[in-house]
């Protein structure tokens, strides 16, 4: 158990990372689509969330 919490919680960082670069490449382009960037922020709060619920379940567990 612990270890598919470390698994998720770890691809849930690499997630947030990822979408985090997918909004700043969107920021930099001249043509950018304002829908996608708030698309993209909305999934990085969303994969953030998960992330820090992931983490704090992960450090009861251990704790236990």
């Amino acid at each position: 158990m612990r270890t598919l919490l470390i698994v998720l919680t770890a691809a849930a960082m690499l997630g947030v990372v990822g979408v985090l670069f997918a909004g700043l490449v969107g920021l930099v382009r001249t043509d950018a689509n304002p829908h996608r960037s708030n698309v993209l922020m909305r999934w990085r709060v969303i994969l953030q969330g998960v992330a820090l619920a992931l983490f704090i379940l992960l450090l009861l567990l251990v704790r236990g």
